[in-house]
């Protein structure tokens, strides 16, 4: 009987690279790649990510308590009506006084949650205050309607006039006559994101030309700029005004993706939060909740 040869060298060969390929992908490609995790990370922060889960009911009776910003009063609004039609017999209480003032009601007990149109301070997070990210949103600068002023401005000279470096509408392609700034209180955080953002953390200027509303509100705001004055809120209380409109900033209009001037709204909690506090929460960051957050419809 003749023996059996021996099967040739390259078979062995291919062996051993099937073999050192399939111990490659079990080791190495089977890992998550680097990337899949800074984007669940990035994820995890967005508005839409809830730190509580989204409710499937809440006790009648339930009362949430919002003070806060003016800039959110459309999304405490609407949030509101949905919560309370979603689970009957809870009420929703909302207030808007200020970023500043919502964070002091907190801290004190007589708020259960801040409407804040800022990042909170190392300070207040060290008061047991936790932020989360509700919408993004745009800060307009607006005139009103019928100002002569027609032209685009860049974000220089918008810093230039809040700092009362222009002071005249010539300077800046418009005609000759006073430009008047209305100015919202230091107690906005509308007013601290415009410092931090467009004046890049500088001081806004104090020359006669600068007027400071005593309280935060909006329309005062917007009656006070006639045709000459401008001043700057969030977009979504200016969208759909007929008196007044937004100004073109390098370019861009407020709801361009693009727009410099940027910020993210937050609500805020006091640790432990309470069940009311946790079921809000959930609702308002879930996706069902997130559809009435959408500021520029």
């Amino acid at each position: 009987m003749s023996k059996r040869s021996a099967p040739p060298p390259i078979v062995f060969i291919l062996l051993f690279l099937v073999l050192l390929g399939g111990g490659y992908w079990y080791f190495f490609k089977r890992q998550p790649a680097p990337t899949d995790t800074i984007s669940s990370s990035i994820n995890t922060t967005s508005g839409s990510n809830s730190t509580f889960p989204s409710p499937s009911s809440v006790s009648g009776g339930t009362t949430v308590r919002i003070e806060g910003s003016t800039s959110m009063v459309t999304i405490n609004q609407n949030l509101k009506r949905a919560f309370e039609r979603q689970f009957p017999g809870t009420n929703v209480v909302t207030t808007a006084s200020g970023s500043d003032k919502g964070i002091a009601d907190l801290i004190a007990g007589q708020a259960d949650i801040a409407a804040i149109s800022r990042p909170l301070t190392t300070q207040e997070q060290s008061q047991g205050l936790v932020a989360i990210p509700v919408t993004t949103d745009a800060i307009a600068v607006v005139v009103g309607k019928a100002n002569p002023f027609n032209q685009r401005l860049t974000s220089a000279q918008v810093a230039d006039i809040f700092q009362g470096k222009i002071n005249n509408w010539s300077a800046v392609g418009g005609n000759n006559k006073t430009i008047r700034v209305i100015n919202r209180p230091a107690i906005s955080g509308t007013h601290q994101t415009f410092q931090e953002v467009v004046l890049k953390g500088a001081n806004f200027g104090t020359t006669p030309n600068i007027t400071t509303l005593q309280r935060d509100a909006t329309t005062p705001l917007l009656q006070a700029l006639g045709t000459d004055g401008v001043g700057y809120a969030t977009f979504a209380q200016v969208a759909n005004q007929q008196t007044v409109r937004s100004l073109a900033i390098d370019g861009l209009t407020p709801d361009a993706s693009g727009y410099p001037y940027q910020r993210q709204l937050f609500y805020v909690y006091k640790n432990p939060a309470s069940p009311g506090v946790k079921a809000f929460l959930g609702y308002a960051t879930s996706p069902q909740g997130q559809q009435f957050t959408i500021l520029n419809n």
